[in-house]
């Protein structure tokens, strides 16, 4: 069965995320996904407070700039959120905008390199074991968890060109494709990831509904400037669209709504109530 989702956009004050987390969770949504875009939301801090808020629902964040945080940092928060909340907690990080890590004097010479040696680091540092390393970026000495998380997570990587795809097979336990995504895109993805089955493809869709959704989804495209605008329409035409994503090769379509939508706590019902029973 494909796992389907909500996104909670950054575009959005924190303080609504309560209501919106509670409401998901009420509502049966499987999971809720934030993006730490710049210079909004925070990701750790909103996901945690959102799985604190809730019983069932998962959070996910996609994506966490790598140039924001040391790697040993990072190991520390998802061992953290692991041990509370469990596999309720979804972790992606990647490049992060350029613009913006340049933005904070983060901005790496070899986005690639750094990404290699903070996935490799991170993911050694998950499983328990003691890190030495003295790469180009992630330099460790004899670090270790006190607190590693068991069963060690799948931590994703969010990606888009084919040079980050192929090392987010290699390396990570999934990878994320922003919205506009086409299906065929999924499937050039797939190919260029290259892993085993059980590597997990999510991909955010743009979905719209309500009287304003055409309208909504077509300025969105224009101002993304993506090929395929996602859906927009009644519950039956957004799930068709989720299932050719899915057919494409996505395990998980997390819903992605308009920037302008006008009913947010509306747009998760929709979703939890209306899409998911037409997704197999």
């Amino acid at each position: 069965m494909t796992n389907l989702g909500a996104i909670f956009l950054p575009s959005n004050p924190p303080e609504r995320l309560r209501d919106l987390a509670r409401l998901a969770d009420e509502a049966g949504l499987e999971q809720l996904w934030l993006w730490e875009d710049c210079f909004l939301n925070s990701g750790i801090a909103a996901a945690t407070a959102a799985l604190a808020w809730t019983e069932r629902l998962k959070v996910g964040i996609g994506i966490m700039p790598v140039p924001f945080r040391n790697a040993a940092l990072m190991a520390m928060e998802i061992a953290t959120m692991r041990r509370m909340f469990g596999d309720r907690a979804i972790i992606g990080f990647g490049h992060g905008v350029q613009d913006w890590m340049g933005q904070v004097g983060a901005k790496a010479a070899s986005p690639m390199t750094l990404l290699r040696e903070y996935t490799t680091a991170v993911h050694s540092l998950l499983r328990g074991e003691t890190v030495t390393t003295q790469g180009r970026y992630v330099k460790l000495d004899a670090v270790a968890l006190d607190w590693a998380p068991d069963p060690a997570p799948r931590v994703l990587i969010g990606a888009t060109g084919p040079k980050t795809l192929q090392l987010s097979g290699e390396l990570a336990g999934g990878t994320i494709l922003t919205g506009g995504t086409s299906p065929d895109g999924v499937r050039a993805a797939r190919e260029h990831i290259g892993a085993a089955e059980d590597h997990e493809l999510v991909v955010f869709m743009p979905a719209a509904t309500g009287a304003t959704a055409e309208e909504r989804i077509a300025r969105q495209q224009e101002r993304e400037g993506v090929d395929w605008p996602g859906a927009a329409g009644d519950a039956k035409t957004v799930a068709a669209a989720v299932e050719r994503l899915a057919e494409a090769g996505a395990a998980t379509v997390i819903l992605q709504p308009t920037n302008d939508d006008p009913d947010p706590e509306g747009f998760i019902r929709f979703v939890a109530e209306e899409v998911r029973p037409l997704v197999g």
